[in-house]
């Protein structure tokens, strides 16, 4: 169980789940989703969602995108790219 309060980035299935959407998660288990839009393009694919945790299984979502989008290049592990000035 996450601490409510805490901030998250998960991958998984995004569901269509009685009148509303889940993620089944990869690491196992299900969060529930308050979705502020509904993402009809990623519905039965893989999505990686971020938001914050509001119960005990509920995630208030801010954003959701395919899996292969990282959220942030913090997020991916890359470093800025430096390129030398001509």
């Amino acid at each position: 169980m996450m601490i409510i309060g805490t901030r998250i980035e998960e991958t998984g299935t995004l569901l269509r789940d009685a009148g509303g959407f889940s993620l089944r998660r990869d690491l196992g288990g299900r969060w529930r989703l308050d979705l502020h839009r509904v993402p009809v393009d990623h519905i039965e694919k893989r999505v990686r969602i971020t938001g914050i945790v509001v119960s005990e299984d509920l995630v208030d979502v801010d954003g959701v995108a395919p899996e292969n989008i990282t959220s942030s290049p913090r997020a991916a592990g890359l470093a800025p790219v430096h390129r030398p000035l001509r």
